[in-house]
């Protein structure tokens, strides 16, 4: 795979990174680097990819191209309780491209070097189908990862082209992703087909209802997953439409009986603890829609708790 030179990511503007200039309140906009200089150093890196290219093809609510930048503005006022040991970087965003599929390719050779050069890596998302291309960019450097898809939906659609319900059904079609280690976690009946709950089942992928993963504990249910399996890399997909619309109501698809937000981060933190991870990805975020705050508020919180999960592994 192509690399792409890291210079060319778009930087993020300076009145994102909140500070109190205040010693004894301390955020974590005061202590994240950025850009290409504190790269080498870092351990943690964040990766915007603004783009609703694939929600609008879906037929969803346009917006999440305004996560990335919304969701910064949240997460960098939150405090550095525990994550005082963490060096972390934000690169900025994957450059514009006339397509969504050139622009895919871009995010995913940016993927891939900074897997490659041994970071983990938080993608801010976007529609949902950047999981093509996070996927496809990670399992480059590193080979073939099990891979959770916290969401309402399967991703799965059969449609051309592609857009932000087809990532996981390029990926298992073109033999990138084994269905056996595809995992959906959360998913409503009411928000998907028969006809690809079908496809999973005679593929041997994995189905967990949000009920089914409630009657046993939401983070034991994953917990149990990760643990049971052998792969050597975890791949981790956070739809905020995953969570219920009265805690997430700026999504591109509301979702009236979805997770509560505190599952929602405790599966973040599970997320960061686990050795095997390698990149997690937050999308369906949509700005436009959102009540005081209230969704990129809880995206911000849930990218939180998985870089207190990131600093928990690495002590």
């Amino acid at each position: 795979m192509p690399k792409l030179d890291l210079e060319r990511l778009v930087p993020v503007a300076g009145e994102l990174f909140f500070s109190r200039n205040d010693p004894n309140d301390v955020r974590l906009g005061d202590v994240v680097q950025r850009g290409i200089a504190a790269y080498a150093d870092a351990s943690v890196v964040i990766l915007g990819f603004p783009e609703d290219e694939g929600v609008r093809r879906n037929g969803g609510r346009p917006g999440a191209a305004e996560a990335p930048a919304a969701i910064r503005r949240c997460l960098y006022r939150m405090g550095i309780a525990g994550l005082t040991e963490l060096a972390l970087v934000d690169l900025g965003d994957t450059p514009p491209a006339p397509t969504l599929e050139e622009r895919h390719d871009l995010h995913m050779a940016v993927v891939a070097q900074i897997i490659a050069d041994g970071k983990r890596l938080l993608v801010l998302g976007g529609g949902n189908d950047v999981a093509y291309p996070d996927y496809v960019g990670l399992t480059a450097a590193t080979g073939p990862a099990l891979a959770l898809n916290l969401d309402a939906h399967y991703d799965v659609r059969a449609d051309t082209p592609r857009n932000s319900g087809t990532p996981y059904r390029q990926l298992i079609d073109e033999g990138r992703l084994a269905p056996t280690n595809y995992h959906v976690i959360g998913a409503q009946p009411f928000a998907n087909s028969p006809v690809y709950t079908a496809f999973l089942e005679k593929c041997g992928a994995q189905v967990t209802t949000l009920q089914m993963a409630r009657s046993r504990g939401v983070t034991a249910t994953v917990e149990h997953i990760t643990t049971e399996s052998s792969a050597t890399t975890i791949f981790w997909g956070f739809d905020m439409d995953v969570v219920n619309a009265a805690e997430a109501p700026g999504v591109s698809a509301p979702n009236p009986l979805g997770m509560r937000g505190d599952e929602f981060c405790a599966l973040a933190e599970l997320a960061g603890r686990d050795p095997r991870t390698r990149l997690i990805e937050l999308s369906e975020v949509c700005p436009p829609y959102d009540l005081d705050l209230r969704t990129c508020r809880l995206a911000a919180a849930m990218l939180w708790y998985a870089l207190h999960g990131f600093a928990k592994g690495m002590g």
